[in-house]
């Protein structure tokens, strides 16, 4: 129910208004409500969702009929409120928040009433958190003797205030002197600091009442306008008119830029000597503050300037300087100590004669002396802990530092490592990267990526390539923020970088191009200048060899047809064009293009791409994602070819390029994907009438699935293996092998979190992004028949598996056939899926789906404006999962690209580029689509979600036609209320121990959070149980009591719950080998330890959020990337894909060292492995000891075990206890 108040000042807020309420709205046990203020106007709307209590609270506070006085009257600000029944129908979705909340609330009240529960978490809640500051400084760490100290670079002597928030702190700069702390003054500047970018604060004392902040990412600084209403709005009033947005700028003043990305450590002198008691009492009284430790600082001074130190490296490293000797991967590595703040840039140059002797030390080619020294400094990196003073002075010493670089390059192995993975494998290549964020620009790399055209051509000049990203401090995109314009972000910084470029290790970089997928994730490449057979290779001189874009009158359609040439490719075929390549027409019908972007390739010519990929499975791929020249797209075989035909059509060719030799590869068909529903293809199916049942029952069997996985080691073993999951390492097997000698993988703490780890992952994605696999679906690439058999309405869909050859065509009267992202309801369609005759081509195809070329329209058009370019299609044959009812397909207008009139400049694409990251909606349209479709009875097919969806549909081609979508246009909503199957989950733990726990919610409202108070127009984001299909798979997963019942049953099945079962596993290979000789592979055995290590913890640092916070190692055994609450953006998914990829090159070559040796010797496979599980029990040197951040490593002793064991199967010969004919786990 609504109720209406009027006579309000006008500048009150709703914050205000709420709190002056509460008190009288709790006498009537109204703890959950909703207080809107109109803005500019003298009104609120309050919403009460219990109709009873709010006819009481009216009966009491209300106006009479008449216009009599109420029973009590309420007077604030000197002027009595008036409240009246609201006039209009109360928001649908505030209204059901409230009663979720009110349902939450009575539990939460009861909960505590029966436990009796000390609210200790209040106790000074009413204390203020706000501190008075004097004067920030910000510099780094550094010692004098043993003593930690702080070193400023910079000062800003403008008083300010400190407030402490529930999960953040923030920093307000004053403008002019505070006199007196009352009273209110309007801050120039502020500075937030969320409490997880804390690493620790170290506190002072009365006489020194000092707070240092050590931070591991830079803050986000905020310039506040001018606004005469400051004061009032301090007092609790709102200004008189609209508030000027805050600005989000990169530093506090030009100084503070040059260090601001580099300089992470913050101080600041409290105004009062007494706040430092009140301060320490705060953080011991108030449970999630950052970790803090009292202690008296020596204060240091800084030698020069930090940008004199910073240019100072930089230039002595530069050709013609005393150290410009050192070749591009060393300096890289070296200026990446200072930017990235692991080093001040004064100590990076104390180090530097300890680089230069062991670069000069000789012994081996210079190549692989550069790999040494440059690895040697990276590993540095990952070594150092945070400095302060929990940290032994000595370990920042430049004599300790040298000591631990010498050990690196002693230590560092070719074999195994980044550069022989480069070596070994022509499809890949070591990229060095920056990440530009508003604060700095940091250095990482080398990394492996999948080579392109211009990295290929230019492949003795890498170094002169690089490739940036940009992003916010956290390593998100910076996102769309309402309270703060973020046009210094976008048109200032990032358009400044863009222009002009990056210096990085004496080469200056510029931008080149970007590819369509790296454009969504705000990735492009930049390049230096080079020379190359005598001539000086510019980013211009490289576009113009790509080919002729004169023509392009339009910067994103040229900048896509550029963007061709960064596709990843993982490899080439060369042909002779004039032989080889002819053209065809393309099928086009109606204004439509049946064939838009697909080709055919002959017979002859396809099995040289088997060859050239030494393709070893028996069901090999007919259909090919490519690039050629200018052209791109699929072809698929045709056997009526002869010889080596590569046939084009024209939808395939973008551009004309000399360069038409090659047959790039993208992708291919070699395997299906598996078919998974996800939140929208549920809602449509819901909407077309398809029963809610059978999409719940397909959830319950995974979770299901799920819950039976400890409970016995088949179960487990069949889980990893069907989801890769520790595949290379072998797991599943080892779990196998453990049962047949009688032992249980439950028994182990490692094992059984990697199982648990594993269940976890998919369990998050089930409940909190609808994840749910279907056993009678796939996901297949799309294509047209080319021989004309198919019908309208009809499509041929072909499975095949790689490994046994064995085909499976899909055969149904109704099959419903979609393509992601789905918005619209006829998105979604039903065809025909029908065999072809005997002796067709097609039926030389496999794993693709085969699309009709006949009828009014192509069915890919109408699949979320699909077409056959290297599209993905999702094709369903479980009947139960049939809609009763269709929609027409959407059919939006084609929109020409921006023509702007002339040649498109370097300058025309850079603009897109900001243009692009500033303007791209796709992410918040879908949200919104996903809000509206559950919220409105007609679901998707509700008029403002047909609008959403074309919205999305431009949004989706703005990167290709300059077009942003228009946000105007969209539909109004509630955008605070959101159905419960979009909150976020707990965030995730993992325990040394190997427990995986969830960290319970903070309940506790009661508390005031003076941080979200400085934003008094602020509300937070509300929430309402959804009673469509969605909701109700949401609460249907309860995360913490489904892992508390797998740890119940996991204990049930445990046989030695007190024995090391590694340990009777070693015993086990001493007992069965008695005989075999061994010991003389000790060394080598150590050799491959050492670098499966040390590849785990490169790994476990390249791809965290952020170097200093590594990952675990049992995510990246399980290759997931567990720790942010509910589902993972898109792209941490992508890097966890990345990270199972590089983790699984690893293990793979690591197993192949141990089974054939460095000299291919595989009869010695057996002694070797029994080494190599030796050296996962004998004592060594703790190598923590060399890097802190990390925990002990465990996974090797798996490793080692999973191969030693099979090699043991093969020594007992047929009738030992390992050989199982059952088990078919060949590693060949």
């Amino acid at each position: 129910m609504d109720i209406q108040v009027r006579n309000l000042q006008v500048q009150v807020t709703s914050k205000a208004l709420s709190e002056y309420l509460s008190p009288y709205l709790e006498q009537l046990q109204i703890f959950t409500f909703d207080v809107n203020k109109i803005k500019n106007r003298t009104f609120a709307i309050i919403t009460i969702p219990d109709v009873g209590k709010a006819e009481k609270f009216l009966k009491l506070y209300g106006e009479k009929e008449g216009g009599g006085r109420a029973t009590v009257r309420l007077d604030w600000f000197l002027k009595p409120l008036y409240f009246r029944r609201g006039l209009n129908k109360p928001d649908e979705a505030t209204i059901r928040c409230l009663q979720r909340e009110d349902k939450l609330e009575h539990e939460k009240r009861k909960k505590r009433q029966q436990e009796k529960i000390v609210q200790h978490k209040r106790q000074g809640t009413g204390d203020s958190k706000t501190f008075d500051v004097s004067w920030l400084r910000c510099g780094v760490w550094d010692y004098q003797g043993p003593h930690a100290g702080f070193v400023p670079y910079f000062q800003d002597l403008r008083r300010g205030a400190i407030k402490f928030g529930k999960t953040s702190l923030t920093l307000l700069l004053f403008q002019a002197p505070v006199e007196s702390s009352w009273v209110p003054h309007r801050p120039d500047f502020r500075i937030d600091i969320p409490y997880w970018t804390i690493d620790h604060i170290v506190t002072g004392d009365y006489d020194e009442p000092l707070v240092t902040l050590s931070l591991t990412v830079a803050p986000k600084f905020y310039e506040i306008p001018e606004q005469l209403d400051f004061q009032m709005s301090a007092l609790g009033l709102g200004p008189s008119k609209r508030v000027p947005k805050r600005w989000r700028v990169t530093s506090l003043e030009k100084t503070h830029e040059a260090m601001v990305g580099s300089c992470l450590v913050y101080q600041i002198n409290l105004a009062s000597r007494m706040d430092i008691q009140r301060l320490l009492h705060m953080f011991q009284t108030n449970p999630g503050m950052p970790a803090y430790i009292p202690h008296r600082l020596v204060s240091i001074q800084a030698e020069s300037p930090f940008k004199s130190e910073m240019k100072n490296l930089k230039e002595i490293l530069l050709s013609g300087r005393k150290y410009g000797h050192f070749p591009f991967p060393i300096r890289f590595q070296l200026e990446r100590l200072a930017t990235n703040a692991f080093l001040p840039p004064n100590k990076v140059v104390q180090l530097l004669p300890v680089v230069d002797a062991l670069y000069k030390a000789g012994g081996e080619s210079p190549g692989v002396v550069t790999m040494r020294v440059a690895e040697a400094i990276r590993m540095l990196g990952k070594q150092m802990g945070y400095p302060g003073p929990q940290e032994d002075a000595n370990s920042f010493q430049v004599g300790h530092l040298g000591k631990l670089l010498r050990d690196n390059a002693k230590q560092w192995r070719e074999e195994g490592s980044l550069y022989d993975l480069n070596a070994r494998h022509e499809h890949v290549v070591l990229v060095h990267k920056a990440v530009v964020t508003p604060a700095g620009v940091y250095l990482e790399g080398p990394a492996v990526e999948v080579t392109n055209r211009v990295l290929r051509k230019y492949s003795k000049n890498i170094e002169y390539f690089i490739r940036v990203t940009f992003s916010d401090e956290d390593g998100e995109s910076v996102r769309f923020d309402p309270n703060a314009n973020l046009e210094r972000i976008y048109r200032g910084r990032f358009k400044n970088v863009m222009e002009h470029g990056l210096n990085i290790a004496g080469h200056t970089y510029q931008f080149l191009g970007f590819s369509h997928s790296s454009l969504r994730s705000q990735t492009c490449w930049f390049m230096a200048p080079f020379v190359q057979n005598g001539s000086l290779m510019a980013a211009e001189n490289v576009i113009k060899e790509l080919g002729e874009f004169s023509s392009i009158r339009s910067p994103a359609r040229c900048a896509a047809r550029i963007g061709q040439a960064f596709s990843d490719t993982n490899g080439k075929v060369t042909i002779d064009p004039d032989r080889s390549l002819d053209p065809m027409e393309d099928v086009e019908r109606n204004g439509r293009t049946f064939s838009d972007g697909v080709g055919t390739i002959s017979l002859r010519l396809l099995k040289r791409v088997w060859h050239e990929y030494a393709l070893s499975q028996k069901l090999k791929p007919t259909c090919l994602q490519i690039r050629f020249g200018g052209a791109k797209g699929m072809v698929s075989l045709d056997t009526r070819l002869k010889d080596e035909k590569l046939i084009l059509r024209r939808s395939m060719v973008k551009f004309y390029s000399k360069d038409i030799r090659d047959i790039e590869i993208c992708n291919s068909n070699i395997k299906s994907l598996p078919m998974y529903l996800n939140r929208q293809f549920i809602k449509i199916l819901e909407d077309l009438g398809t029963d809610p049942k059978v999409i719940i029952n397909l959830q319950a069997s995974a979770v299901e699935t799920l819950r039976r996985v400890t409970t016995s080691p088949v179960n487990a073993a069949n889980y990893l293996e069907a989801h890769h999951i520790g595949k290379a390492a072998r797991i599943p097997s080892l779990i196998r092998m453990l049962e047949d000698i009688g032992l249980t993988f439950n028994d182990d703490d490692f094992l059984e979190r990697v199982v648990e780890i594993a269940a976890l992952a998919q369990l998050r994605d089930l409940k909190h992004r609808a994840r749910i696999p279907v056993a009678d679906g796939v996901t297949l690439f799309g294509i047209m028949d080319e021989s004309n058999y198919l019908k309208e309405g009809q499509i041929f869909c072909i499975m095949g598996d790689p490994n046994t050859g064995r085909r499976r065509v899909i055969v149904g009267k109704q099959v419903i056939v979609t393509r992601a992202p789905a918005l619209h309801p006829g998105d979604v369609q039903v065809v025909e899926a029908v065999k072809i005759p005997p002796g067709s081509m097609v039926n030389s195809l496999n794993n693709c789906v085969v699309f009709s070329q006949q009828g009014e329209r192509d069915l890919p058009s109408m699949l979320s404006g699909g077409d056959l370019d290297g599209d993905l299609y999702n094709v369903i044959y479980n009947r139960d999962l049939l809609p009763k009812f269709t929609c027409e397909a959407a059919d939006y207008p084609r929109m020409e690209p921006i023509d702007i009139g002339r040649e498109v400049n370097r300058r025309d694409m850079t603009d897109f580029f900001i243009k692009f990251m500033e303007t791209d909606r796709l992410g918040q349209i879908s949200t919104i689509h996903l809000q509206l479709a559950d919220l409105r009875n007609e679901g998707t097919r509700h008029p403002d979600c047909i609008k959403l969806a074309g919205m999305a549909s431009t949004a989706v081609d703005f990167s290709k036609t300059g077009i942003p979508v228009d946000m105007s246009e969209a539909p109004r909503y509630n955008s605070l209320a959101r159905p419960d199957f979009m909150a976020p989950g707990p965030r995730v733990f993992i325990e040394k121990k190997g427990n995986v726990f969830e960290e319970d919610e903070d309940d506790d409202d009661d508390g005031e959070d003076e941080v979200s108070a400085l934003d008094p127009d602020f509300k937070r984001r509300r929430y309402y149980e959804s009673d469509k299909v969605l909701g109700h798979l949401y609460r249907a997963i309860d995360e913490r009591s489904f892992f508390d019942a797998m740890h119940k049953s996991s204990e049930a099945v445990k046989f030695a719950p007190n024995q090391d079962i590694m340990d009777l596993v070693w015993t086990y290979v001493q007992e069965e080998t008695l005989l075999v000789q061994w010991r003389h592979y000790i060394p080598l055995a150590r050799d491959i330890k050492e670098t499966y290590e040390s590849n785990l913890f490169d790994i476990m640092s390249d791809y965290s959020v952020h170097p200093k916070h590594p990952l675990k190692e049992v995510e990246v055994f399980c290759g997931t990337i567990i720790g942010k609450t509910g589902g993972q953006p898109k792209h941490v998914r992508d890097a966890a894909m990345d990270m199972k990829d590089r983790f699984e090159r690893d293990v793979t070559f690591t197993i192949e060292r141990i089974t054939q040796g460095d000299d291919g010797d595989k009869h010695e496979a057996l002694a070797r492995s029994i080494a190599c599980m030796y050296t996962a029990f004998e004592e060594v040197a703790d190598r923590r000891g060399y890097y802190k951040k990390f925990d002990e490593l465990k996974s090797w002793r798996y490793v080692a075990a999973a191969v030693c064991l099979k090699e043991v199967e093969g020594f007992q010969g047929p009738y030992g206890p390992l050989k199982r004919g059952f088990y078919e786990d060949e590693y060949e």
